[in-house]
């Protein structure tokens, strides 16, 4: 896999949100921007952005993914 495949399953599963990824050799970092957030602890958050990957995390095609869940307002403070 690469950082676009998992851009996009991401932004397929999620698509309010904005996604960014970056990586390779099976190890990514995600930052995902939504208001789907908001108000979640953040293993809640996590989960939400895992349930758009857990298929390829199974098979083995994606081995490794750090994720930066934010809302809008978290975004924009931390630039």
């Amino acid at each position: 896999m690469d950082a676009q495949q998992i851009e996009n399953l991401i932004q397929a599963g999620m698509p309010d949100a904005k996604v960014t990824v970056s990586g390779g050799e099976g190890k990514f970092e995600a930052t995902v921007i939504s208001n789907a957030f908001e108000g979640l602890m953040p293993v809640k958050r996590h989960q939400l952005v895992y349930a758009t990957v857990r298929e390829q995390i199974a098979d083995g095609s994606l081995h490794a993914l750090t994720i930066r869940p934010l809302t809008p307002e978290e975004s924009e403070k931390t630039g």
